[in-house]
Formats: C-alpha cells, structure tokens, sequence
C-alpha cells in the first residue's frame, strides 16, 4: 500500500515528517534510481527508496506490549 514518502523515512528513523520533507526537498531521496518530489508516494514492497544513496530498511513487525 503506497504511503507518502516522509511518513516511510520517518518510520525509517530519519527523523520527524518535516525534517524528512526538508530532505526531501534538498534532493536527496531517490526512488527506483530517480530524484523524489514532496508529496510522492511509494510502496517499500514494490519501489527501491534510497536516501545519500543507501538503501532505507523499515521494520514493518509491530511489537505490542499489554500492560
């Protein structure tokens, strides 16, 4: 399922949705080899997103503690 692209770096632990927006705009996210825009969305899936030109890695297993 596609989300935009600073809410799947700020899962990534890039930093909050705004810092990742501010990388964003700075021209140094990429998805399938190509420059990303804000608002742009992907799908971890199916596209390659990298950031400086390493690939990002999301942990999509939630933990859920029961207090």
């Amino acid at each position: 399922m596609p989300d935009r692209l600073q809410k799947i770096l700020a899962q990534a632990g890039y930093g909050s949705r705004s810092t990742c927006e501010k990388l964003i705009s700075a021209g140094r996210v990429a998805v399938n080899g190509q420059t990303a825009s804000l608002g742009q969305q992907a799908d971890l899936t199916v596209n390659r997103i990298t950031v400086d030109g390493k690939l990002i890695q999301v942990d999509t297993q939630q933990i859920y503690i029961a207090v």
